[in-house]
């Protein structure tokens, strides 16, 4: 077959076309893989401008809610007058500038209360902000007790109990907390406002550290307020501190000046007590403060009861088959851990306190008063059948009362504002133990059965130390101290009775008991004085945007004394060291 010369050279005509063609689509291909490449990095960029832009609008959000929040408790208020503190917003105080230096607002930034900030959530004219702190904290007594992060200062095992020969070291995570704080203005001079806090210091029945601790949740605080500026008016209702507690600044809520120790049993000395009440408060242009609060009474005993003699016949004691003499408590019934006994209270303490902020100078000093009313019930039983007492003629069964109560006060001096200061409070009267952070008894018992309430006195002083923003050093002092209260049963026996009496043995107190109890080991052991010193400091480890890591560190040396006895008095003597480590996210 021929192939004619001018088809081959079209073919070959078409070559340089062919590939210049192909060439056209590699340069092409080549230059929409560079514009991919150019429109993913563009892509990029633009991903990463519109994140940052995205954050910018974020945080101006942020700041344009706090600052609505701000204006509108600013436009509430009366008129500008100036607060020596800052004060939790809610009731109806001066607006809270940003946390500084002040005493009151360290403590509420080490005590994890709420303010509203830029954690504050916004549900219509109410703002709701969380508050609290994770801890994890330890303990280490040379002296065995048993007890959590709390140490029962009046419960300080003498030498007769074996295992206070051992030392006694825990970990703990259950005082972390949990809060909030809820606000609204109902007009610009009504206020409404709640707060809860929350800790997981509850222990039920099940509660043990063998696998799963199981310890529960409890109410530390949860309240309503009402603050009314017009008539300086306030009231709060619902489980709180007592109003028997010291402020740092006139009577107001969460400004409570508690000690800032790890020990969550506090300190020797310090009155106070978390209890539903009911409270009402006025205010003199936020200077002088006059408060009244109805609390929920419980009544704590102590000591021996009487045995009733009669014709040289054992009458009753305590335990005795069928009767009670007297009684004093009941066992817990509905909603109450029967575990747990429930005095016979029939009214509750009445409180009544009076506080005066006047500035000295470029300070301002806070002192306050208070009093305290408390009634005692019991009833006393005979057992059926029993011989008449004392005199010859029946005596039914009876209700017996007595009241007890008593008063105190303390003061704050900012010895170097916002650097150095120091505070000093006390509380005597009769009945009055259950307030002390030792928990001694309120009352004993009369020959009667009646209630006796102990003579008690508490003192505390302390010294607090801000050498720079975030670094806060504290040493406190405190004791308690009560009186006897006792007799001896008649017409026969002359059985000794009550708190404190002489005739008590002790003579076993400082020996380790071998299981006996009795004879040379008897140790009746009631205690007359608790007193401590302690110290520490809290450091702010980090403080940004993330929240903030705080550590603490606190040594107490605690001393117990029981009355004298036969046998002498018995002491014992406790050194404790805590630490922690708490975070705070809000």
């Amino acid at each position: 077959m021929k192939i004619s010369a001018n088809k081959l050279g079209g073919k070959r005509h078409h070559k340089p076309a062919l590939a210049a063609v192909a060439l056209g689509v590699l340069i092409s291909f080549q230059a929409g893989a560079a514009r991919a490449d150019d429109t993913a990095a563009e892509i990029r960029l633009l991903k990463a401008r519109l994140k940052h832009l995205e954050e910018r609008v974020a945080e101006q959000g942020r700041k344009e809610k706090e600052t609505q929040a701000q204006i509108r408790h600013a436009a509430a208020q009366p008129g500008p007058a100036p607060a020596p503190y800052a004060y939790p917003i809610g009731i109806g105080l001066p607006p809270q500038p940003p946390i500084g230096n002040t005493l009151a607002e360290r403590l509420a930034k080490i005590k994890g209360y709420p303010y509203v900030g830029s954690s504050s959530l916004y549900l219509g004219g109410m703002s709701i902000t969380p508050g609290g702190f994770l801890e994890l904290a330890s303990v280490t007594r040379d002296h065995f007790i048993g007890a959590d992060i709390a140490t029962p200062f009046g419960n300080i095992p003498f030498a007769n109990v074996p295992s206070s020969h051992t030392a006694e070291f825990r970990f703990s995570a259950r005082r972390s907390r949990l809060s909030f704080l809820t606000l609204g203005d109902v007009d610009p001079a009504t206020h409404l406002a709640g707060f809860g806090e929350f800790d997981f210091l509850g222990a039920a029945q099940t509660a043990n550290s063998n696998e799963s601790d199981s310890f529960n949740p409890r109410v530390r605080q949860l309240y309503m307020t009402v603050d009314q500026d017009d008539f300086g008016a306030h009231l709060l209702a619902g489980q709180a501190w007592t109003l028997a507690t010291m402020n740092v600044v006139g009577i107001v809520p969460r400004t409570e000046n508690t000690p800032l120790v790890i020990d969550d049993q506090y300190v020797p000395g310090f009155t106070w007590a978390r209890q539903p009440q009911i409270r009402v408060t006025k205010d003199f242009d936020q200077t002088l403060w006059f408060a009244l609060s109805a609390e929920n009474p419980q009544t704590t005993f102590g000591g021996t009861t009487p045995t009733l003699v009669d014709s040289g016949a054992i009458i009753s004691t305590v335990g005795a088959a069928g009767a009670t003499f007297p009684q004093t408590s009941v066992v817990g019934g509905s909603l109450f851990n029967n575990a747990n006994a429930i005095s016979l209270n029939q009214m509750p303490d009445i409180i009544g306190k009076v506080a005066w902020d006047p500035i000295i100078g470029d300070r301002t000093i806070h002192v306050e008063a208070f009093g305290i009313f408390r009634d005692f019930h019991d009833r006393v039983i005979y057992p059926l059948g029993a011989p008449p007492f004392p005199f010859g003629t029946g005596i039914p069964n009876h209700n017996l009362e007595v009241a007890g109560g008593g008063g105190g006060g303390s003061i704050h001096v900012p010895i170097v504002p916002k650097v150095l200061e120091v505070r000093f409070s006390g509380m005597t009267g009769r009945g009055i133990g259950r307030y002390g952070a030792s928990q001694l008894p309120d009352v004993t018992f009369n020959s009667d059965g009646s209630l006796a309430p102990i003579q008690e006195t508490m003192l505390l002083a302390g010294l607090t130390w801000h050498p720079i923003p975030g670094l806060d050093f504290y040493a406190y002092a405190g004791e308690e101290v009560q009186g006897a209260k006792f007799g001896f049963s008649i017409p026969k026996g002359n059985t000794a009775f009550g708190w404190g009496n002489p005739a008590f043995v002790n003579t076993g107190c400082q020996i380790e008991d071998f299981g006996t109890g009795t004879g040379a080991f008897a140790c009746t052991g009631n205690t007359q004085l608790v007193r401590q010193i302690t110290g520490g400091f809290w450091d702010d480890i980090y403080k940004g945007p993330f929240g903030r890591l705080m550590g603490g560190l606190q040594y107490s040396f605690t001393q117990k004394f029981g009355f004298v006895g036969i046998g002498g008095a018995p002491e014992r003597n406790e050194n404790t060291f805590f630490t922690s480590l708490r975070y705070y996210p809000f």
